[in-house]
Parts: structure tokens; C-alpha cells; sequence
């Protein structure tokens, strides 16, 4: 919760004491140690985290350093490692644990030299990593899916309301003192009703864990009908002519890209960013859509081209827009073309910012770096096996 302030102070925010004691304590007795285990443990492992972790998965490492020999190089600042830092304490590293902006290309592993054994991103997406450097190497890569399902997607349903309702015009008319000059008639504020009527349908461009998690939530407002895309979905290019969908037999349907954009009246964009995703929510895919539809975009920035939504919602081709995240963070200027649509709500790339989702993630990510130094199965590991096929 930001404290207090005035108009002209930065935002500040309360640091909480209890954000990791409300978990229980890991009180499992420790795995057996095989005599392959005890070799491996008897080297000295150099392991670099690049942001304070969290008591609780900080425990994870201090629990298993007991018969484990570590020195461990810790960023502490709230922001960013700096590069050079990173860099340097680096070297000679056997594990590191990173966040989304620390970016793992050939600079940083040869910086990092042979000694590197795994990276552990506190992360799901791993566009910040360089695949095919990482698997050349033969370097150990775990992530942190599944456990930012439940807040994604509870992210999905609050930005979908506040497109919809007018939110940000509605918040920004209080804040700045103008509630007075907007006096109560009709059908002031008014938008777009989510659960008004159960012929309404759900749109998802890529439909996994998230999506389904989304589309769970969306059937509470009495929204039932999915389409949907996925990586074998005729593309625009390949098939621009839309179809009805046709629910006869199923309430979620796979359908192509033209039948998403032309028949969704709420819109998640869900999908990974890749060369073929990238800016996939064009003009012409806007173009498609209702003028009474709402855009939501909780998956990577990149697929959306920021210039053409904020054309899209000037012209009134769709009702609004929900960003979680935007191309460019954060780096997004105050004069950004999509900042000047009152009906686009945009927050800081938030989706998985709820206490118990990041303690999850850091004690994962944090599982990952210690089994990748024992040479065991990562709990969460991302397949480079298309990369080394090439190698």
C-alpha cells in the first residue's frame, strides 16, 4: 500500500516484516546423500543471486548449505543488479539466480566462463536469455511457470473490468478534484456491462494454463463461449476471412486468427513472445474488431503494436484496452501514444506481484539453482533440446 504524500512526492511503498513468515517452515528431513552427491557437494560453489530472494527461499540455500559448500555473492539493492557488478562477480560461478531484466547473453556467460552449471530464472518468460548461447554451453536453464497462474489470470479479470467500466477515467476525475463538475445523470461513466448477457464470447490468443485459469473465472460473470487460438491456428496471412464459430458441440473451440479478432467481445492476448508473435495484434487484426470490444494484454508487450492499439482506441474501433504489460517497459515516457487514450488502463507489469505468488517463485527459482548444482532434475527446467539439435 504507497503511503501518503503529496502530488509532487514520488511514490514510496510500505515495507512489510511478515511478507515471508506466514509460510510454515519447511520441516521434511533431508534427502539420503549418495556417495555421487557427496563429491559434488564437496566442491566450493560460487553461486550469484542478483536480488534479495525473500527469507523464505533464502532459508532453502542457508538449509541446504549445512553439508553444502557455498559462497554465495548477494545484489542487495532493490533494483536491478548493475551490470558491471553482475559481471564481475560472475566469474567463475558454478550457479546464479536472476530476475527478468538481467539479460543472459554471450557477454555474461563468457564473463561467467566453463564453471557455470545452471541459471535459475525467477521468472516464466526467458526472453531476457540467450537459448541457443545457453544450450551451446551446455548450461542448465530452470524457470518458474505454473505457480503465477491463479494471480495472472486474477489480473486478467481486473483489467477486463476496468476497461470495460471506465476506470481510469473514472479514478483520474477523483484524483484530480473534478468529481464536482461531473454531476451524476444517466448514463455518465457508462461502459460496458462484463456479465450482461450470456451470448457474450470470450477471446484467448494462445490458450494455456493462464488462459484456461482466465476462462475458469470469466464463467462466475456467465460467460461460457471460449474461442480461442493456438500455434496451429490459420494466421491472417493464410486465412483473413473470419467464420462464425460454432458452439453446437463444444463451448471452447480452436478457431483462426480473423474468427478471434472479428467474434471476441473481451480479448486476452495470453500467447508467448516469439518471431512469429510479434506484433500480432496489429492494425489489421484491430481492424477486425468490435467497437464494442475490450483488448487485454497480460503475456508480453511485444505482441501488441502500442501505435496501432493507440490508433484503434482514438478511432474507436474497439472500447478499451488493459494492459499489464506495454513495449518498451519500463521505459514508457509520460507523452506515450497509448497514455493519451483515457480508455486504455495501463499497470506497471504487475501480474504476478501478490505476496504468496512471489515467495512461491523465489523458492522455486531457488530449488532449481541447487538441484542444477547437484546434477538432479530441475523442478521446473525450459527444454533447449531444439537448440542443441543444432549445435
Amino acid at each position: 500500500m504507497a503511503t501518503s504524500q503529496t502530488p509532487d512526492e514520488p511514490i514510496t511503498f510500505l515495507k512489510s516484516p511478515a511478507l515471508y513468515s506466514f509460510q510454515p517452515q519447511d520441516t521434511r528431513s533431508p534427502t539420503p546423500l549418495n556417495a555421487d552427491d557427496i563429491q559434488t557437494m564437496a566442491k566450493v560453489h560460487k553461486i550469484v543471486i542478483t536480488r534479495d530472494i525473500g527469507e523464505k527461499a533464502m532459508a532453502i540455500l542457508e538449509q541446504e548449505s549445512q553439508n553444502f559448500k557455498s559462497h554465495l555473492q548477494i545484489w542487495s539493492e532493490p533494483g536491478p543488479a548493475d551490470r558491471a557488478w553482475l559481471l564481475h562477480n560472475i566469474q567463475e560461478a558454478s550457479g546464479v539466480l536472476i530476475m527478468f531484466s538481467d539479460k543472459v547473453d554471450d557477454e555474461f556467460l563468457a564473463a561467467a566462463g566453463p564453471s557455470l552449471k545452471v541459471i535459475s530464472t525467477m521468472s516464466v518468460g526467458h526472453d531476457h536469455i540467450s537459448l541457443p548461447a545457453v544450450a551451446k554451453r551446455g548450461i542448465r536453464l530452470g524457470y518458474t511457470p505454473d505457480v503465477l497462474t491463479d494471480a495472472v489470470a486474477d489480473i486478467c479479470i481486473m483489467l477486463a473490468l476496468m476497461a470495460s467500466r471506465n476506470a481510469r477515467i473514472g479514478m483520474k476525475i477523483v484524483e484530480n478534484g473534478e468529481w464536482a463538475n461531473h454531476p451524476w445523470s444517466p448514463f455518465i461513466f457508462c461502459g460496458a456491462q462484463l456479465s450482461a448477457s450470456p451470448n457474450k464470447v470470450a477471446g484467448f490468443l494462445g490458450y494455456g494454463r493462464i488462459s484456461q485459469a482466465t476462462a475458469h473465472r470469466l464463467a462466475a460473470f456467465g460467460i461460457t463461449k471460449v474461442i480461442y487460438t493456438n500455434s496451429s491456428s490459420p494466421s491472417l496471412d493464410v486465412e483473413p476471412i473470419p467464420r462464425a464459430p460454432d458452439f453446437s458441440s463444444s463451448n471452447q473451440i480452436a478457431v483462426s486468427q480473423a474468427t478471434l479478432a472479428t467474434h471476441s467481445d473481451v480479448l486476452f492476448i495470453l500467447a508467448p513472445h516469439t518471431p512469429q508473435t510479434h506484433h500480432i495484434v496489429n492494425t489489421k487484426f484491430l481492424n477486425l474488431m468490435k467497437p464494442t470490444s475490450i483488448l487485454v494484454n497480460a503475456a508480453r508487450g511485444p505482441l501488441v503494436d502500442s501505435d496501432a492499439l493507440a490508433a484503434a482506441l482514438q478511432q474507436n474501433k474497439i472500447f478499451g484496452a488493459g494492459l499489464d504489460v506495454i513495449e518498451g517497459e519500463p521505459s514508457i515516457p509520460s507523452d506515450h501514444p497509448l497514455l493519451k487514450q483515457q480508455t486504455c488502463t495501463i499497470l506497471p507489469h504487475i501480474g504476478s506481484a501478490t505476496f504468496e505468488t512471489r515467495e512461491d517463485m523465489a523458492c522455486l527459482a531457488a530449488r532449481n539453482l541447487l538441484k542444477g548444482l547437484l546434477d538432479k532434475k530441475l523442478d521446473a527446467s525450459v527444454d533447449l533440446s531444439e537448440y542443441k539439435d543444432k549445435i
